[in-house]
């Protein structure tokens, strides 16, 4: 199974991503609802909003799938942002770039798949809204560009949130505070991403970080705690 190949642009389409702040976020119903339409218009029993990570893609909003994520190198949706068109693949079966993907030979066992991509404004391919189905088939020229149009109010809601969050997160910066999730440690950064806070901290100090143990927690895993 060949994987995908990685876009030149891959580091800027990373740091595009995790701006937003969505990765590993819960159930969103501007998502959903996005992804529920999709699957209607197009007559498929799966249907989702993908976000490409390094190593995984992870699915916002998903329709037939139990799945929360899966490795990249099984990714659809990464063949399907090396193009600016949408990515039909009218039989897995009969393509050599998926017959043998684990998708396909197993569960869910898709053999029909078409994906738009989803491009941000700063012209980064982030993910995809893609419908799939366990039956070779196709879509026919109104299910594409309903399809497309979907992917478009998809990163119509990434920004409103992105926005969103920001604009909440004003008070907090205005009063020199740092917000940190309490759960993952994870920091806001000024446009409302979430980022880890080795991140943040190098980001700002503009220096590299490294690790240690300090006497306390040293004592502490010695002693077996």
């Amino acid at each position: 199974m060949p994987a995908a190949p990685v876009p030149p642009t891959e580091p800027a389409r990373l740091a595009d991503l995790h701006r937003y702040g969505l990765l590993d976020t819960p159930p969103e119903p501007g998502f959903d609802d996005l992804a529920a339409v999709a699957a209607h218009v197009c007559q498929t029993p799966i249907a989702l909003v993908v976000f490409l990570d390094a190593d995984r893609q992870w699915f916002k909003a998903r329709v037939g799938l139990r799945l929360a994520e899966a490795p990249r190198d099984q990714a659809f949706c990464a063949h399907a942002i090396l193009s600016d068109r949408p990515l039909v693949v009218p039989d897995t079966r009969s393509d050599a770039r998926f017959a043998a993907n684990p998708l396909v030979t197993g569960d869910p066992h898709v053999r029909f798949y078409a994906g738009v991509p989803l491009v941000t404004p700063r012209r980064q391919p982030v993910g995809t809204l893609c419908v799939i189905d366990r039956r070779p088939r196709g879509l026919d020229a109104i299910q594409m560009a309903v399809l497309a149009a979907l992917a478009r109010q998809v990163v119509g809601q990434m920004e409103l949130r992105r926005l969103t969050v920001a604009q909440s997160a004003g008070p907090a910066r205005a009063a020199g505070l740092l917000a940190v999730c309490a759960w993952c440690k994870r920091v806001r950064d000024d446009a409302g991403a979430w980022e880890r806070m080795e991140a943040h901290l190098r980001r700002l100090a503009g220096k590299a970080l490294t690790h240690g143990m300090c006497p306390d927690c040293f004592a502490s895993k010695a002693a077996g705690e």
